[in-house]
């Protein structure tokens, strides 16, 4: 019976160490990167997070005393720095967008990132 069991415990031993991996190279990496082969774009990007974040206010027409409309990448293109400063400033600031709290940076540095590569559309 201890010829079995000390068996059995080598064999899962023997299981256990051959389902290990010394190297990162074979494992699959998980895309994090949200741009895609394009870079990012209003309509792969940006415009999800206005549709969610802004356009409660900022529709066509502009509800809750928004000044303008975010429902177009013209419209998000034309003020996209004034936007970004918006979101970019702490809660509860003069004209922190959005007023129900503050994006995660990621978020913001996503719309950053996407002023810095020329607003591209599509």
């Amino acid at each position: 019976m201890k010829h079995k069991t000390i068996f059995l415990m080598a064999a899962i031993a023997l299981i256990f160490a051959s389902c290990s991996n010394d190297s990162d190279d074979d494992l699959q990496e998980i895309p994090t990167d949200p741009t895609g082969p394009t870079g990012i774009t209003y309509d792969g990007n940006i415009k999800s997070i206005m549709q969610n974040s802004c356009t409660g206010c900022h529709s066509s027409p502009p509800a809750n005393g928004a000044p303008f409309a975010l429902v177009n990448f013209s419209q998000v293109s034309s003020r996209s720095g004034a936007i970004l400063n918006a979101m970019s400033r702490q809660s509860g600031a003069a004209r922190a967008m959005p007023p129900s709290g503050r994006l995660p940076q990621t978020t913001i540095d996503l719309v950053e990132q996407w002023i810095e590569e020329g607003r591209k559309e599509n």
